[in-house]
């Protein structure tokens, strides 16, 4: 299964180790399946992590340890289509990455915009809470 998680996705997984995202992210780890992501997106990933208001509940340690795991182990997909697809202009690259990447999956938080979508190409897209509850506890048979 391959799969892309919005920034989203991988910030909240740091900022609430308990969290739905976190146990998300814990599955890419087990190798349960494929994370895509880009250049774009670790640059987005970065910026974000910089924040301010970000800086104060996430240690350097922790941002160091997810860029260098995305960008050690999850696929880089670099062959992106042009895509001007979704309501936010900002989130069009999540999309490219998707298609390039041939996602079974993509992964969101946000609660408009690319969820509103429902689909892209042969990418479902879909809450976190419905990707670990349904799509991960099927995969593992219970």
């Amino acid at each position: 299964m391959r799969v892309v998680l919005d920034t989203n996705v991988l910030v909240s997984a740091l900022l609430s180790p308990e969290g739905t995202p976190a146990r998300i992210y814990s599955a890419w780890i087990e190798g349960r399946f494929t994370l895509l992501t880009s250049s774009e997106q670790l640059a987005e990933l970065k910026a974000t992590l910089a924040k301010p208001k970000l800086r104060r509940y996430v240690r350097r340690a922790q941002t160091g340890k997810l860029i260098n795991e995305l960008g050690s182990f999850a696929e880089i997909v670099s062959e992106l289509p042009i895509v001007r697809r979704s309501p936010d202009p900002d989130d069009d690259f999540l999309l490219e990455l998707a298609e390039g990447g041939q996602a079974d999956y993509l992964v969101t938080g946000d609660q408009g915009d690319l969820l509103l979508l429902g689909r892209h190409g042969r990418t479902r897209i879909v809450k976190a809470t419905f990707f670990c509850e349904s799509v991960l506890r099927r995969q593992s048979g219970k």
